[in-house]
């Protein structure tokens, strides 16, 4: 069954969209073009058009709004979306309009189309990973320019693994002190900057890890995965991943401890020592 019942009271609830003052985009002929004006209803007869807007491509609109009811749960992971020419009824625009913000959101995860008999469009169940690639992906792209300079990633992780760290020191498991100490001596093993460095992010997430949050993992791996890229132009000298490694050390001590004070005092002081070894493309 479609998933109209949750969505289709909003749908209809929201003013026509021929009240807006904005003047119409002669380029997005076919926003409104259904519309009866007599009636003040959608050529299709079924529900008063959603708000669209001149301003953006009609598509991102349907998109936009359609992408809110599934952030909001109106639209639940597994549910099917009604059929094109039913949402761009409601919508008062044409079936490519909605083609066009269907593939939107899939490019985004947010849906995924199933072929034969019983497919359709379905509200996709996302995991933690896709949402980390698609952080990873916008912070990717995004680093390194004037809105995103390297500073401000250094300085949000910094206000991410600081606090993160004190809880680790109350939430942590032998099994999470274990792993630390492991990713530690394979570090000290390792040879070359992309292994150490491998090693290192490890370190640090495994941290992330023992706090139980699930979020904070899911933030701080793309920022991970993006720092490596401008870890050092050369390989460090020997001194400097001794200091490193001092350093894991101690912050693991005060982790099994208990310690989160100082753990995440330790932390921060860490972050501070190694930011130099990041450099801008």
């Amino acid at each position: 069954m479609y998933a109209q019942s949750c969505c289709e009271s909003r749908w209809r609830g929201v003013p026509d969209s021929r009240t807006s003052t904005s003047k119409p985009d002669q380029g997005d002929s076919d926003v409104s073009s259904t519309k009866d004006n007599s009636s003040g209803r959608s050529g299709t007869g079924t529900a008063t058009a959603l708000p669209v807007s001149r301003l953006r491509p009609a598509y991102q609109q349907v998109a936009d709004q359609l992408r809110e009811l599934i952030l909001d749960g109106s639209l639940a992971p597994g549910d099917r979306l009604p059929p094109e020419g039913e949402i761009g009824g409601n919508f008062g625009v044409s079936r490519s309009t909605v083609r066009e913000a269907l593939r939107v959101l899939a490019s985004q995860g947010l849906v995924k189309t199933v072929r034969g008999t019983t497919g359709g469009t379905f509200v996709s169940h996302i995991d933690p990973d896709q949402i980390s690639d698609f952080l990873e992906a916008g912070i990717g792209l995004m680093s390194g320019s004037a809105a995103l300079p390297l500073s401000a990633i250094l300085e949000a992780r910094e206000l991410l693994e600081v606090p993160a760290t004190a809880i680790a020191a109350e939430r942590r498991e032998q099994r999470h002190l274990d792993a630390l100490h492991a990713a530690m001596e394979r570090e000290k093993r390792s040879r070359g900057r992309s292994m150490k460095f491998q090693e290192h992010r490890h370190f640090h997430g495994i941290i992330m890890e023992a706090t139980g949050n699930g979020l904070l993992t899911m933030m701080t791996q793309p920022v991970f995965h993006v720092l490596r890229t401008r870890f050092l132009n050369a390989d460090s000298p020997a001194e400097f991943w001794a200091q490193v490694d001092d350093q894991h050390g101690r912050i693991t001590d005060l982790l099994e401890a208990g310690d989160g004070q100082a753990a995440s005092a330790a932390m921060r002081d860490h972050l501070r020592y190694i930011r130099d070894a990041y450099h801008e493309d």
